[in-house]
């Protein structure tokens, strides 16, 4: 199993080879709209990061924290077991709050990269999960956060900090950016980072996941999924 905070520092590592290097967290199709056009008000790049630790990324935090709840209260994928597993409830739940079907995808696919990598890291996903699919990011990182021993608040902190973090890196290729002034920004997050996870780390119930939306974000996904040029993926 391993230290669970070492577990947690590795999911946040962007070198981990589940195409994270490919996201920008939405950053690259909101800079071709005009944020930080020209080098002028590069501080809205936290800003927008803000604006996603408050709304889309607080609800994939919910979705992570409850996927890892019920994984450890016994809802597993038995062969031959005909009842829906909970984990699929809650990727229904999820589902429901993301009206985007770009943004759905992307998130599937990187839960497919991450699913592969655990599966051979953290064998007892198997047990939870299905070999293949393209499941959500956070119900896969929820399970990952069972099987290896991660609190509610790490695997909502860890949602946080690496949905934050996908956005000041992708700055740095995308914008004049000074490095000092990016980590500056991330640090200035982590209060923002703490009051989600204070938020979502006690939920327990389906039904409590929030159903924040953030509709321009949804807009910018959509029109850089047709973009011949981009630099990232999504």
């Amino acid at each position: 199993m391993g230290n669970a905070e070492l577990v947690a520092m590795m999911l946040a590592d962007g070198r981990l080879p589940t195409g994270g290097h490919t996201q920008s967290g939405g950053l690259e199709p909101a800079v071709r709209a005009g944020l930080g056009a020209d080098g002028k008000q590069l501080a809205d790049v936290a800003a927008y990061a803000r604006d996603r630790l408050r709304t889309t990324t607080r609800v994939e935090a919910a979705v992570a924290v409850l996927t890892r709840h019920l994984s450890l209260c016994g809802t597993k994928v038995a062969p031959g077991d005909e009842n829906v597993p909970q984990t699929a409830l809650v990727e229904a739940a999820w589902a429901a709050r993301v009206p985007s079907h770009v943004v759905r995808g992307v998130s599937r696919r990187q839960g497919r990269l991450l699913l592969r990598l655990a599966r051979r890291v953290w064998p007892d996903v198997s047990t939870y999960l299905p070999n293949d699919g393209e499941i959500a990011r956070p119900v896969v990182l929820g399970v990952v956060g069972a099987v290896t021993g991660l609190s509610a608040e790490q695997v909502a902190r860890t949602v946080a900090y690496d949905d934050a973090q996908t956005v000041i890196a992708a700055s740095l290729k995308l914008l004049p950016v000074d490095p000092a002034d990016a980590a500056t920004w991330l640090a200035g997050l982590h209060d923002d980072i703490e009051r989600l996870v204070k938020d979502v780390a006690p939920l327990t119930r389906i039904d409590e996941i929030p159903a924040d939306g953030a509709p321009l974000i949804d807009v910018f996904a959509h029109n850089h999924a047709i973009e011949r040029m981009r630099l990232f993926h999504a």
